[in-house]
């Protein structure tokens, strides 16, 4: 199916036809959800990442609600519009990924149809949580794609065997509700590290400065020692061997935030994977990014999606 024409698409404002709303999880932890498209392509889930929200990620759900599907995305618990995990409304807090899998788990069985098919579309943690949703048996898409999934984190200057020891020993020592680093969300570093299109990282401080409940900042110390825990853990499971599910992972090699080589190593190990990296044109924010890598990415996934997990 030919792309989108999103040229004039106003990445500012709530595209008409949506539905937001606010969705229970099991528990009663109220997640802010948001809904678009028919469905009679089938059902996907996108999926964003840390500190990320609804809001960086309308242009890609017009696109594929544009093609049929019946897109849901949604944001975190503790971050968005989802709430905090602390009396601190910018600190990203999380020790215990687990509830982030079962939420994860309990939005996707709300959102999938018996018909089929159900896919979904997962970026940096969220690639990280979904591919350990999948390893676990908590969820089976009919199809995956992630998007610098966080298979690992870039530590350096620290090197990577020590920064996860680091994190533990701050952690333990009663520091894990502290703040990781000091954040400003308008560093040319914080840009450089995410995407290439000034115009969409202008975007994502516009909503910060508009709706700013929204708006997080940086990772808990504990946040951080779980990202090293459970990235590890995942690695070395041997269910990854046995995860069936078609996946499609698109990864940059210049990437700062996730690790390149954790995911090759990952990728090497799934048995039904296609694996495509870009080079120093992409930073870490893949669907976000320039046109040039943006539309190419964009393909890639519809292509994919049409081959592994076709209309029913």
């Amino acid at each position: 199916m030919p792309l989108m024409d999103l040229s004039a698409f106003d990445r500012r404002a709530w595209p008409a036809g949506g539905t937001l709303d606010t969705w229970l999880t099991p528990d009663g932890w109220p997640l802010r959800r948001f809904r678009m498209g028919s469905g009679v392509r089938g059902r996907m889930l996108v999926v964003g990442g840390r500190g990320d929200m609804i809001e960086k990620y309308l242009e890609p759900v017009a696109h594929w609600a544009e093609q049929g599907w019946r897109v849901t995305t949604f944001d975190w618990r503790g971050q968005g519009g989802s709430g905090r995990m602390t009396d601190d409304p910018l600190l990203g807090h999380m020790t215990d990924f687990g509830a982030l899998v079962g939420d994860l788990e309990a939005i996707y069985r709300a959102s999938c149809d018996s018909r089929g098919p159900n896919v979904i579309v997962a970026h940096s943690m969220g690639g990280h949580l979904a591919l350990r949703a999948m390893v676990e048996g908590a969820i089976k898409p009919d199809a995956a794609v992630l998007t610098a999934p966080m298979l690992g984190l870039k530590s350096a200057p620290i090197p990577e065997s020590v920064a996860p020891w680091i994190a533990q020993a701050i952690g333990g020592a009663g520091l894990s509700g502290r703040a990781a680093w000091k954040d400003n969300p308008y560093s040319p570093f914080r840009a450089a590290r995410l995407t290439h299109s000034a115009e969409r990282f202008a975007d994502d401080l516009w909503w910060r400065e508009n709706t700013p409940d929204i708006a997080l900042g940086a990772p808990s110390w504990g946040w951080i020692g779980e990202a090293y825990r459970s990235t590890r853990a995942l690695e070395r499971s041997p269910a990854v061997e046995k995860m069936r599910v078609p996946t499609l992972i698109l990864a940059a090699s210049a990437d700062r935030l996730v690790s390149p080589a954790a995911i090759n190593r990952v990728a090497a190990r799934l048995p039904d994977v296609r694996l495509h990296t870009y080079g120093p044109e992409a930073a870490h924010e893949i669907l976000r990014e320039a046109d040039g890598v943006r539309l190419d990415a964009f393909a890639r996934i519809d292509s994919f999606l049409d081959e592994r997990a076709p209309a029913a």
